[in-house]
């Protein structure tokens, strides 16, 4: 069965519940931009996510810059944000 994207009803719902996260239209994909205390906290909050988002088989696109981590959350196979993202962004919730 094909994944399927958020409908806006739902997609509204989502980022009722995750506050920390935006809609970013242009890459159809779920933000977050965390920021730490330095490279090293960053670095081992991408690695706890890391681990997590494996075990789901569903991987963040993202980027790091010193203390900085902007996270995006998509599913290709939908072509937009599906259930799955709002799951891995909960589950980051609770690392973060």
């Amino acid at each position: 069965m094909m994944i399927q994207p958020l409908n806006d009803k739902e997609l509204q719902a989502a980022l009722t519940a995750l506050p920390q996260w935006t809609h970013d239209a242009g890459r159809k994909a779920l933000h977050r931009r965390i920021v730490t205390s330095d490279f090293a906290e960053a670095l081992a909050l991408m690695v706890r996510i890391g681990v997590q988002a494996d075990k789901r088989d569903h991987h963040p696109e993202w980027a790091n810059v010193y203390n900085k981590l902007d996270i995006w959350l998509t599913t290709h196979d939908a072509k937009g944000i599906s259930q799955r993202d709002v799951e891995l962004a909960q589950v980051i919730d609770t690392i973060a």
